[in-house]
């Protein structure tokens, strides 16, 4: 006659729901740890250095300087094409002097000295067009309408960005679903843990019941 197993001790499928608890636990943990040192130590570096102005365009010009990027049209087709630098001067809120605007933090750090860098096209003609258009935009579009920018004291104290490299919607969905996975976890562990409990209780009664 087989042995029955204690009430106290989990069933397989017990085990399995504890095991997966605990793994979507530490997936969880892992990816707070690993996004907190990626992104949000950045994030506020960034901040503490940096915040936010009202910036008006003051002059939108192409420079007769060009510069190189690189394209790519299929596995073997690789190339350098070239770009005119378009500069947009813009007056911020906190300063009264010139200065210099760029899309972000990744395009300051790519090309300090312009304000746009188009997708690379195989066409240097192209690549002018689209600087073109991006030069009537601030001209016609925008002209002397307001608009919040961003600034960095620790890269280029002079230059503003159109955008935060750190968004805050990035940042709660870098946060939010990792802490999902470890609250799914916690759950699913503290719902097993009760299950048992509860029929450990209910087996111990209908012990007391029959003796």
């Amino acid at each position: 006659m087989a042995r029955s197993r204690p009430a106290y001790e989990y069933t397989e499928a017990e085990d399995k729901s504890m095991r997966l608890g605990f793994l979507l636990i530490a997936a969880g943990l892992l990816s707070l740890l690993v996004l907190g040192f990626c992104w949000l130590r950045p994030a506020l570096q960034e901040r503490r250095g940096g915040g936010a102005a009202n910036c008006t365009v003051l002059a939108v010009r192409q420079l007769g300087e060009r510069f190189a990027c690189s394209f790519s049209c299929g596995g073997a087709c690789r190339g350098t094409a070239r770009y005119p630098c378009l500069q947009v001067l813009v007056r911020t809120s906190r300063s009264a002097a010139p200065a210099l605007l760029h899309e972000d933090e990744r395009q300051l750090r790519a090309n300090p000295k312009c304000s746009y860098i188009p997708p690379c096209a195989r066409d240097d003609q192209e690549n002018s067009e689209n600087v073109t258009y991006k030069q009537k935009y601030w001209k016609e579009k925008v002209g002397s309408q307001p608009f919040t920018c961003y600034f960095n004291q620790h890269l280029r104290p002079d230059d503003v960005m159109l955008k935060r490299t750190h968004d805050e919607a990035v940042l709660l969905h870098c946060f939010l679903w990792p802490l999902v996975t470890l609250l799914v976890g916690v759950l699913i562990v503290l719902l097993t843990i009760c299950a048992k409990s509860l029929a450990v209780k209910a087996e111990a009664l209908q012990k007391r019941k029959h003796a």
